[in-house]
């Protein structure tokens, strides 16, 4: 099976209405796929970033590599406030809070 066979594209949105479809098809697969590309989802919500870590953990129990490539911003902000997106494979951003270490000094 190539890469490309191996790789699923869910459009439009990835939500409470939609994930459980996207949850079946992959929980009755025969093979997990190789790369989730999420280029094509439009919106997401938390049941969307469960349905990633649940690939991501049975493909980890198989000891098989998944890639969730192209993921939106809302996405990947979800995944950092959760503190999941080094288990996704995605790069959390650095902190953009001021460092207030000056605030607490005395003059």
């Amino acid at each position: 099976m190539t890469e490309a066979e191996r790789t699923l594209k869910p459009t439009g949105d990835l939500t409470t209405k939609e994930v459980p479809m996207w949850h079946a098809k992959t929980l009755n697969a025969t093979a997990l796929p190789a790369q989730i590309d999420l280029s094509g989802v439009e919106r997401t919500d938390s049941s969307a970033l469960a349905w990633l870590l649940d690939l991501q953990a049975r493909a980890s129990k198989k000891q098989l590599d998944i890639k969730f490539v192209h993921p939106p911003k809302a996405l990947i902000t979800l995944a950092g406030l959760s503190g999941v997106g080094k288990l996704l494979g995605w790069e959390e951003p650095a902190s953009s809070a001021p460092n207030n270490s000056s605030a607490n000094a005395t003059t």
